[in-house]
């Protein structure tokens, strides 16, 4: 306490000026609106950019939130394309009705193998949000895989960069089928064998899913033909297609439920149980 009393004593000709300064400033304010209104303009600006990089803040912590939100949108959007028979054509007011026969889960990445033969992801939704085995999954750029296991909470997919993954595909433009493997050498190349010789193939032509099973529909992006080889012994081309997926970078994805698979798997194991 005497050292604050000491303090002011020595300071009292300063401290004085500061509260006639003060007093004299706040008079000028109060009694003149120019002087006012250049203040309050002042402080105005001041908080005003508090607030702004307070808001930056708040923005950067809620980036996950919005990530989230924006990935649940894209999922209902996508549904709405993957049940279009044309993804390529307009959509029309009568046509969003009845989309009933393909759903859209979205989950994210938790895991990523993608540097061994057989590749695995582990993603963080199960069979309580209704996956199950052999369901698809693709992302924003294209196919991820397929459905391996499921825990309630979880699921590993069976990677495209996986040696056992065997995905109906075709080129795009000529509309020939082959099988879409992965050799197990490099993460940004997948290849599609069995294609035709007389399909007119190129480079740069795109590679998209088939549409041939229940669980990828068709047209979804795959890739572009890096290489074209010819099976000397099958007389068949085997193609070098690019990924348009960044396998080593994966986030967000999504499962494609068919709610017709299971009549259509049923079916077709009837009938080829009635044929042996």
């Amino acid at each position: 306490m005497q050292q604050i009393i000491n303090f002011i004593f020595k300071n009292s000709t300063r401290l004085l000026f500061l509260l006639l300064l003060i007093t004299s400033l706040t008079l000028t304010i109060q009694s003149h609106s120019y002087h006012r209104s250049t203040v309050v303009n002042s402080a105005n600006s001041a908080t005003g950019s508090i607030y702004e990089e307070i808001n930056k803040v708040n923005t950067y912590f809620s980036l996950k939130e919005q990530n989230d939100k924006l990935a649940r949108e894209n999922a209902s959007l996508r549904k709405i394309l993957f049940n279009q028979k044309d993804s390529t054509s307009t959509l029309k007011k009568d046509s969003l009705k009845g989309y009933d026969k393909i759903d859209v889960i979205q989950s994210r990445v938790i895991n990523n193998s993608y540097n061994v033969p057989e590749n695995y992801l582990t993603i963080n939704s199960g069979s309580l949000q209704g996956i199950k085995e052999d369901m698809g999954v693709v992302n924003s750029q294209g196919i991820v895989g397929i459905v391996e296991k499921t825990s309630p909470r979880y699921a590993t997919i069976l990677s495209v960069l996986n040696i056992k993954s065997q995905i109906n595909a075709k080129v795009k433009k000529s509309n020939h089928f082959g099988s879409l493997i992965w050799d197990g050498k490099n993460a940004g190349y997948v290849q599609l064998i069995d294609v035709p010789r007389l399909a007119s193939v190129k480079k740069g032509d795109t590679v998209v899913t088939g549409g041939r099973s229940t669980i990828f529909p068709e047209n979804i992006p795959v890739g572009i033909i890096d290489k074209i080889y010819t099976d000397t012994e099958t007389n068949y081309f085997t193609l070098k297609v690019r990924l348009f997926n960044d396998m080593t970078n994966l986030n967000h994805v999504y499962i494609i439920t068919n709610k017709e698979s299971a009549e259509i798997n049923k079916l077709e194991k009837e009938t080829i149980k009635a044929n042996e």
